[in-house]
């Protein structure tokens, strides 16, 4: 199955290349995802979590940035996961294409995918693509807000001794960013169908 979405960004484009291209910078900003290692070839090993009611969905797998060219913008990744418990799994190619537009960037995203097991539920017609889109959403909105953050802020002077010399001093551990929280389907679906409805008489109008 394949799909095309895009979403605007209000920053450069090379910032936001930047961004994207960091794996463990973008990965809290989809629900339910978090990056738990990453080995020097460039493959990076996560999880992904969707809560169905009572039921909490766990999934592990991988992805990696198969190809990045800074001159044209153009990166694809490969990934790939199954369930913890064997019930299915996904695999999925995204090239993500950024383009000047407006003062900000905009990101065409095409996504290449097959899902098996518990994710195969969301593949009735219409309804992938409306959870998708709603995710997407929310990815871009923070996307946006981790642009705003800014640049780390510049390290405070080291104490010296008595001869000048730096003293020694324990570095502190670089925080993780926090894991997104997992996707809920139950709220996911209502706000799906809300939106259809209000479609629905948008059109009657």
């Amino acid at each position: 199955m394949k799909m095309e979405q895009s979403f605007q960004v209000n920053a450069p484009i090379d910032q936001v290349w930047a961004v994207l291209n960091d794996l463990e910078r973008v990965a809290p900003c989809l629900p339910g995802a978090a990056i738990t290692e990453h080995d020097d070839d460039g493959n990076y090993t996560g999880t992904f979590q969707v809560k169905l009611g009572p039921t909490t969905a766990n999934y592990r797998g991988t992805i990696r940035i198969e190809s990045a060219d800074e001159a044209t913008h153009v990166a694809t990744l490969k990934a790939k996961g199954t369930d913890k418990r064997g019930q299915g799994g996904a695999s999925a190619t995204i090239i993500n294409t950024l383009v000047e537009e407006g003062g900000g960037t905009r990101v065409d995203a095409v996504t290449d995918f097959s899902i098996t097991g518990r994710l195969a539920r969301f593949g009735r017609p219409g309804m992938i693509e409306d959870v998708s889109n709603r995710l997407l959403r929310d990815f871009a909105s923070c996307l946006q807000a981790r642009l705003g953050e800014g640049p780390a802020a510049p390290a405070a002077p080291q104490p010296t001794t008595t001869a000048g010399e730096p003293a020694a001093s324990p570095a502190a551990p670089t925080p993780a960013p926090p894991p997104a929280a997992p996707i809920k389907g139950f709220s996911l679906m209502a706000s799906i169908l809300w939106g259809r409805i209000k479609r629905l008489f948008g059109r009657g109008r």
